[in-house]
């Protein structure tokens, strides 16, 4: 992989209008699901695309709003970090993984299977919404190399 020094175009700033469509996207995105469950899914769409920015958001938000460091540290690794992560939260970090990789083998129906047996039929819905969104911000922050280390969970 190359990088660049170049300047990169700021979305914000040059696409407002589609700026601002994605962040109201945002606010509705994780409507009705446990919080602690969407930054579990917004960290480990982040670690798999790469963006440092977002990853740095998630994280501190997710211990800003109360969940253990312990288990945001072991989010990359929770196949093997199974216990702490519960049957709905494993589900829906599958899910993640196969709608973030999708190019890989799609959607398997084992894993769409699991998450189906774990969300009603509404929070599914409102999950994968969650995480094309979450992979949508991923590819803007990637994209225009948007740095880490100057968000405030608590501004």
């Amino acid at each position: 992989m190359t990088t660049t020094k170049l300047r990169r175009v700021k979305l914000a700033t040059h696409a407002p209008d589609f700026y601002k469509a994605m962040i109201a996207l945002d606010a509705v995105s994780a409507t009705g699901l446990d919080p602690k469950l969407a930054h579990l899914v917004r960290i480990r769409a982040s670690q798999l695309n790469g963006c440092a920015y977002c990853l740095d958001m998630h994280t501190l938000d997710a211990v800003y709003e109360g969940d253990s460091a312990q288990r945001v540290n072991l989010v990359a690794t929770w196949r093997e970090a199974g216990k702490f992560f519960s049957e709905q939260e494993r589900a829906a970090l599958a899910l993640t993984e196969a709608i973030t990789l999708i190019s890989i083998d799609h959607v398997p129906d084992d894993v769409y299977e699991l998450a189906a047996g774990a969300f009603d039929e509404k929070d599914l819905a409102q999950l994968i919404g969650l995480i094309i969104t979450i992979n949508a911000w991923t590819r803007i922050g990637v994209t225009g190399r948007m740095e880490p280390g100057h968000y405030d969970p608590s501004r």
